[in-house]
């Protein structure tokens, strides 16, 4: 790939003009209080003597512009990036949009007032605010109640109570194929069915009711494309396992309520429970009136964050915003963890004009993020160690696992990608691929970096991946300027 070279010039003489005015600045002062004439002023061998290095003999002088060299090393580097991100800008398209800075300084950015359609590079905002509004020490928690005598029967039903958790899976199904990339830390119907066990049940004279109330009953949101709810993600809901999924059936059922409840139905079967009645839903009677058999905990709220940035799960993505309306309004529904999700964006100075928030997994084709709004919450993240930790890195995990392996930034790059294709692709909203996150530069800092790309046809490989290839090309070979070695002092 070939970089055209920048003209340093304008930078040299910026540089150069800061010491040589404090110098002159120095020298006025100096005379005044001498009061020496210029003729008898001594002479002054404006030169520094101390040898930099083994090899170095030659002196620099003072007013060398060597001796800004740190300034001027960083100014270069960054003119050598900003030409380069601009050409690669005048690329793109007017529905796209890309932003880039170092240490939180914005280097250059294009398309700043485009709106774009971001993908799962939503997920960015979710896992950003979740902590501040869930608490890092947030679980999810789903229980089992009913009245049990003292020959282990349960006179009447047994209530499987959701508490919002999107990984409670059995464990069949982590390891199962379903998924593209394996959940990594379910929470374990199995066990909730040994500790039913557990807790002396034998019989349930009545049926298994699954109760999904803490959130509302909107399975899949809208936005969603043809074929996206119940293959790509949903359905949502307060009680959901195995993504709504049972062992046997190959189809998502329509009320992930039923499907929990029929699946914890078989497990206790296979542990010897007489069932006396089927799977239902229906909600559980208010704590106090029955007793509460067993319970399971998830993992905590850095688990999923991890499982919404590295695999990219849909449904984790779409229960946390639920959960965010449960926590600030006490209302499980999709909407109001939006709008809690935008006051807390707005609360710590994050600028939402232009965009929509219509869902968390992002597969709406409705939403709508600027570059920069992206970018401002990966600067406010930089030094999260659970959040940076948790992205794809190029050519070795996550989304990111198979792609440009022998990309200068491969290993190194870490950011979330998001993908909308757009069937007919003739017809608005156009396919969307996003990409987000961060490189480590070679001087110790770090790029963030984000890219939106929009167009009718953009989530081909063929379309998208070598705008890829120049853009983490750009950004990891930064710094591939001069350096202090050949503009520090001699």
């Amino acid at each position: 790939m070939t970089r055209r070279a920048r003209n340093p010039l304008g930078v040299l003489v910026a540089v150069a003009t800061v010491p040589a005015l404090g110098l002159g600045a120095l020298w006025g002062v100096g005379r005044g209080a001498v009061q020496l004439p210029v003729a008898d002023a001594p002479d002054v061998e404006l030169i520094a003597r101390v040898p930099i290095g083994d090899g170095a003999t030659a002196p620099t002088e003072l007013l060398s512009l060597r001796r800004s060299a740190p300034i001027l090393v960083r100014e270069l580097n960054l003119d050598t990036l900003r030409g380069e991100l601009s050409e690669l800008g005048a690329a793109l398209n007017d529905r796209s949009c890309v932003a880039v800075s170092v240490e939180g300084l914005e280097v250059w950015s294009g398309g700043d007032a485009v709106a774009a359609i971001p993908g799962s590079v939503q997920k960015i905002l979710v896992a950003s605010v979740a902590p501040e509004i869930l608490g890092d020490d947030f679980r999810f928690t789903t229980s089992v109640l009913g009245d049990i005598n003292a020959d282990g029967v349960i006179a009447g039903d047994l209530y499987l109570r959701g508490g919002g958790d999107p990984l409670l899976a059995s464990d069949w199904y982590p390891q199962s194929g379903v998924l593209r990339f394996p959940v990594l830390e379910h929470t374990s119907l199995d066990v909730l069915a040994d500790r039913i066990v557990e807790a002396g049940v034998r019989t349930v004279s009545g049926d298994i009711v699954g109760d999904g109330s803490r959130y509302d009953d909107e399975v899949f949101a809208p936005g969603w494309g043809p074929g996206v709810g119940g293959v790509d993600g949903g359905p949502i809901g307060a009680l959901t396992a195995n993504d709504g999924l049972v062992l046997g059936d190959s189809l998502r059922q329509s009320d992930p309520a039923v499907a929990a409840a029929r699946e914890l139905r078989r497990l206790l079967a296979d542990r010897g429970v007489n069932i006396a009645g089927g799977a239902t839903t229906g909600l559980a009677p208010a704590p106090g009136t029955v007793d509460e058999i067993a319970s399971i905990r998830s993992a905590p709220l850095s688990s999923f964050i991890t499982e919404i940035l590295l695999n990219s799960h849909n449904n984790t993505a779409e229960a946390l915003v639920k959960e965010f309306g449960v926590a600030l309004t006490g209302v499980g529904s999709r909407q109001a963890g939006l709008d809690a999700m935008a006051a807390q964006l707005e609360r710590t100075g994050r600028d939402l004009t232009g965009s929509e928030l219509t869902d968390g997994s992002g597969l709406s084709r409705e939403n709508l993020l600027r570059c920069g709004l992206v970018l401002s919450v990966l600067q406010s993240e930089r030094a999260n160690q659970v959040f940076t930790t948790s992205l794809p890195v190029l050519g070795q995990s996550g989304t990111l696992a198979p792609l440009l392996t022998e990309n200068v930034a491969a290993g190194r790059l870490a950011a979330k990608t998001g993908t909308l294709n757009n069937p007919p692709i003739e017809q608005d909203p156009p396919a969307a691929k996003g990409l987000a996150g961060y490189v480590p530069d070679g001087a110790g800092g770090t790029i963030e970096f984000v890219l939106l790309l929009n167009g009718p046809s953009i989530s081909a490989t063929a379309e998208y991946l070598p705008i890829w290839d120049e853009f983490a090309e750009i950004l990891g070979s930064y710094p591939r300027g001069p350096g202090m070695v050949e503009l520090g002092p001699r």
